[in-house]
Parts: structure tokens; sequence; C-alpha cells
């Protein structure tokens, strides 16, 4: 059974993580184009600034948790064979929670100038607020779609189909391209907000299809009184009312980056999508997963086996820690790379690339976020991470707050990583002392062991860097490249070499999986 189970996770994670991978991929091409349009300046501040109270929305009826508190529900139906019920609820939950959510669109469409000036309090200049107000009345209306396709998603998931869910980032990232592109040379930066809400629609529509393929049954059905209507509610409260790691970074460096320069709250949105790319690959696609077989394992009361898959996933995702060291010896050859053309000029670039070392710093503790609180909520428990996660989020303030007066935005930055270090070691060890879980030694021992690999690669290869390829001109782009693909082969034979010469499994496991996919 172990063996069957892992194998459905690595053929589940196979797809999520090609589509996390080409996902990232048009990402990071969306990021381009509205850094070619926009740079690192003000009018892309005030289009981050502009997702702050869709943001809010999204948090407030949990659309981003869908999938972790609507799977185990639907999955109980599965397993008792009584498909229909759960196809009852799904329309329950869709009807009643979408009104809800129209009406604070309405409400928060009404407001938006008052509750602009209440998150973005740094924010003085009167055609940026005009701007923001404008942009984020466009952006709100998407969070209805968001909704509706996460469900739809997540009914798929709880069938262990991925493969059209794994095209919804691509298909909301083309969107926003679409309409950055089409839009931006009348509109600019606006542009990108339509095509927000174009990405949206579309995938509303696309994951419909999908859901209705797997067998999907919908209606609109009102009933505000249904017992499993109640019990969704029970479990999503908690996080409606908590705030994620994923909700305040967001947040708060938006907030906070509202009263430093210019340029401040862009130049982290570039570090994040950036630094995002390893959490995404190594974490998000794994975590998505994984958390059906998760949930199933414990309404078959396997709770061993799903401390060995939360171990053995965890154990798989530390290679995430050399990996970001490499980053940060590259930081400002990838910039460069990626971003400084059009309006994103040098001094962009520097300031990205600083940024970009400070973010990476809490790179393995996002990554493990996307996979130990699916432990919780496989097991129905949302209270207890939501309020976990809402107390150290609040604890955590005084790091922004000081971290910005201190150091600026750099100091921004490093409250980010330090924020989210905390957090998911606190959860994971109150998570082993819940339930027993003896296997966790060796993931604290492959963590320490991935630390100091990565502090003794980082500073050989930026010896390596200065004193080998020194005569490389880096500031072209050609120059960029050619370190990068040098430096990144050397880094690649270290990690090969340190896997094997000291046996470390999760490198050779890799690297062996790899060869094989790849035909060496």
């Amino acid at each position: 059974m172990a063996a069957s189970l892992h194998k459905k996770v690595g053929i589940a994670a196979v797809i999520m993580m090609s589509s996390v991978f080409l996902s990232n991929l048009i990402g990071l091409f969306r990021e381009m184009v509205i850094a070619y349009i926009g740079g690192a300046g003000s009018e892309v501040d005030a289009y981050q600034i502009s997702f702050l109270i869709p943001e809010i929305l999204n948090h407030v009826v949990a659309s981003g948790f869908l999938s972790i508190t609507f799977i185990p529900i639907f999955s109980g139906y599965l397993v008792d064979n009584q498909q229909r019920r759960g196809w009852q609820v799904l329309s329950v939950i869709f009807s009643c929670f979408g009104v809800f959510l129209i009406f604070l669109i309405v409400i928060a469409g009404i407001f938006t100038a008052q509750i602009v000036s209440l998150v973005a309090p740094g924010l003085h200049d009167p055609v940026l607020k005009a701007g923001v107000i404008r942009m984020t009345r466009i952006i709100m209306p998407a969070q209805f779609f968001f909704f509706g396709s996460g469900l739809f998603m997540a009914v798929q998931f709880a069938k262990e189909k991925f493969a059209v869910p794994a095209l919804s980032p691509l298909i909301y990232n083309l969107g926003i391209i679409a309409g950055g592109v089409i839009l931006g040379p009348r509109l600019g930066v606006e542009g990108f907000s339509w095509g927000v809400l174009f990405g949206a629609v579309a995938n509303f529509v696309i994951q419909f299809r999908g859901a209705l393929k797997v067998g999907m049954q919908l209606q609109v059905a009102f009933e505000f009184l249904h017992p499993d209507l109640r019990k969704y509610v029970l479990q999503t409260l908690p996080l409606m009312l908590g705030l994620s790691m994923t909700f305040s970074r967001e947040f708060f460096f938006r907030f906070f980056g509202s009263f430093l320069a210019a340029g401040a709250i862009a130049g982290i949105n570039y570090g994040l999508r950036i630094m995002l790319i390893p959490v995404a690959l190594f974490g998000q696609a794994v975590g998505t997963a994984s958390f059906p077989f998760m949930a199933r394992l414990v309404a078959e009361k396997k709770i061993a086996e799903l401390n060995g898959l939360l171990n053995t996933t965890l154990r798989y995702i530390s290679l995430v820690i050399p990996v970001s060291v490499l980053l940060m010896v590259l930081r400002h050859e990838v910039v460069r790379i990626l971003f400084q053309r059009g309006k994103f000029d040098a001094s962009a670039t520097a300031l990205t690339a600083e940024v970009l070392t400070y973010l990476l710093i809490g790179a393995f503790a996002l990554t493990a976020y996307t996979i130990v609180p699916r432990a919780y909520y496989a097991m129905k428990d949302t209270l207890f991470p939501a309020i976990y996660g809402t107390v150290t989020v609040v604890l955590s303030i005084p790091l922004y707050y000081f971290g910005m007066q201190l150091f600026g935005t750099p100091g921004l930055a490093l409250a980010l990583s330090l924020s989210g270090i905390m957090q998911v070691a606190v959860l994971y060890a109150l998570w082993n002392r819940r339930s027993h879980n003896t296997g966790s030694r060796q993931v604290y021992k492959i963590y320490g062991k991935m630390m100091v690999l990565a502090a003794s690669m980082g500073i050989f290869l930026t010896w390596f860097k200065s004193a080998a390829l020194g005569g490389i001109d880096s500031t072209t782009l050609m120059g960029s490249l050619a370190v990068c693909v040098i430096v990144a082969a050397v880094f690649v034979m270290i990690l090969l070499a340190a896997g094997y010469g000291l046996k470390i499994r999760e490198i050779t496991d890799m690297a062996a999986r790899l060869g094989a996919r790849l035909k060496f």
C-alpha cells in the first residue's frame, strides 16, 4: 500500500511540478513585461498596492484554502460511496459563499478610497492613490472567479485528476500578459490589472469544464442551514479569521513598503517572484499533489503513514537550500538577465539583487510551509494552525517595523524571511509532539547537513566567480549568461560529488530520478 501511495503521489507531483515549472516561466515572463513597461518605479508600486484589498477579500472567503477545507469533506463522501451528497454540499458552498463574496466585492467597491487609505497609509501622492483605487476596482471582481475555479479544482483533486487544474496558473498568467501587451501601450501598467480579470474569468471557464468531465453536478442551492455547510464554515472560519504566512507576506511587504522610497515595493516584488521559483518547484507542486493522499490516509486512520509521507516530502525539498545559495551567488546576473531592459535600469537591478539575497534566506521555510500545515488540514484541524499563524504573524510585526526603520528595503526583506523561518519551525515541532512523529529527527538532520553544505558551496562559488570569471563582463546580458552557465555547472558537479561522497540520499535519489527521466 505504502509503495503504491508514494508512486501515486510521485505521478501527481510530476504533473503539478511540470505545471508549476511552466507557470513560473510564464510568470517570470509576466514580470519581465511589467518591468519593461513600468520598471521599478512608483507606477509599479501602485499596481502592487492595488492587490491589497482583493487579497483581503480572497482571504476572508478563504479562496486559497478551498482545496484544503473542501477535499477532506468531499473525500469522506467518496470513501463512503456517497458521491451524490458530495455534489450537494459543493452546490451549497458555491451558492452561499459565492453570494457572500459578491456582496463583499460590491461594498469594497463603494468604499475603495477609504480602505486604500487604511491598508497603504504611507501612500500620499494623489495621482498614485487615484491609480491604486482605479486598478483595485478592476481587480476585485476577479476574486469571485478565483473562488469558483478553486472549488472546481478541489473537485478534480479529490477525484485524483490533476491535468486540468495544472493549467490554472498558466491560464491566469497568460491573461495578465495579454492585458499588459494589448492594453499597455494605451493604459500603461493599468493594462495588467485588466489582464488579471481576463485571466481569472478564462480559468473559471476551463476549470468548470474540467470539473464537469469528472462528473460534477452543480446547481443553485441557497440552503444556509445545511449541516454540511455548517461543518464547512466551522472548518473554514479559522482560516478566514486567521493570518497565514502567505497572506501576511503579501500584505506586509506592501503595507510597510508604502512608507519607503518609490520603487521599494516593486523591488521586493521582483525579488519575491525570483525567490518563489525554487519554493514553487520544490514545495508547491509536491504539497498540492500530496494533500489528497494525506486526507485519504487520515480518513483511513493511518497516521503513521501520514507522518512517513510528510517526513519524506520534507527531506527531499531540503534541496531548496543549496539552490537558494546558488541564486544568492548569481543574484546580480539573474536579475539582469530577467529584467534589465526597457524602463528597468541598472539601479533597479542593484536594488532587486540586494533584496533577493535577504529573501532567499527564508526560501527553505516558505517551501516547508507549503507542506507542514497540510498535515493539520488533512486531520480537519484548521483552528490550531489559524490561531498559531495569527499569533506568530502578530509577534512578527516588530520585525517588519524595526527592519524597515533600521535597514529600509533590505530590512523589510529580511523580516519576511525571519518571520517565515520562525513560523514553520515551531509549527513542525508542535506537529511532531502532537502526532508522535519519531521520524522527524531525520528531517532535522538532513536540513542541518544541507545548510552546512550550502554555506560551504556558497563561499567557494563566490570565490570561484570572482577569481576565475573576473575577466567576463557580467554587466552585459551575454556576460551574465556565461557566468550563470559556468557557475551553475560547477554547482551541479559539487552537489553531486557531495551527494555521492557523503552518501546524502536526498541528492543521489534526485539525481537518479532526473537521470532516468532524461534517459542518461
